[in-house]
């Protein structure tokens, strides 16, 4: 899966009122190509999720956004408990009711195609969508603390990483014990794709 740095794509904007369509043109890959509207779109809903940016709605032709800055460093961390919480507790849920159920129904013999099961596919779009949120925030994580001079904020954050790490690896751990062989491989293929470089989101 591609990837898009938070650092470039901060830089890309002022620190207020920053529309969509200035930043599709401003934002460039590393080959100095424009990224798709819709990679854009999606970068800066997960930038408003990873508490970097807010987002302003006027009307319905009029959204822009803000980047956020944060008082002080305990309020950033308290932040970002709270996203872990939240995910950490879907994702514990969500493998509950997938424990003893069948994900996939049929799996080729290459193992690139594969139909999820209908009875799993609600919970297991919500434990990808808990575990690429967690990915992404650890990814967030590296590069507030790289780019931070409060040594106590890096601390904080470094506990923060790794809580974040032990939680997906213990994912990908429990969501593959028992099953056969094949979907073992599927499953590792999905969830390792969802995982970025440090300071980047997955496109």
């Amino acid at each position: 899966m591609k990837e898009i740095s938070i650092e470039s794509l901060l830089k890309s904007m002022n620190q207020e009122n920053n529309y969509e369509d200035d930043l599709w043109k401003t934002c460039l890959d590393e080959k100095g190509k424009r990224y798709r509207r819709k990679e854009i779109t999606s970068s800066l809903r997960k930038l408003e999720r990873l508490g970097f940016i807010k987002r302003t709605k006027i009307s319905s032709t009029d959204i822009h956004y803000n980047k956020l800055s944060y008082s002080n460093s305990d309020d950033f961390v308290g932040f970002v408990n709270d996203f872990m919480f939240t995910n950490e507790s879907k994702i514990k849920e969500v493998l509950k009711k997938l424990e003893y159920k069948k994900i996939f129904v049929d799996i080729s013999k290459d193992l690139n195609s594969f139909k999820v099961a209908p009875q799993s596919k609600e919970n297991f779009d919500k434990l990808l969508g808990a575990f690429s949120n967690l990915a992404e925030l650890g990814s967030a994580v590296q590069l507030v603390s790289k780019t931070s001079k409060d040594e106590s904020l890096k601390r904080n954050l470094k506990k923060c990483h790794s809580e974040i790490m032990e939680t997906l690896d213990q994912t990908k751990e429990q969501i593959i014990k028992e099953r056969k062989s094949n979907e073992m491989i599927v499953l590792q293929r999905r969830f390792a794709g969802r995982v970025p470089k440090s300071g980047f989101l997955k496109l």
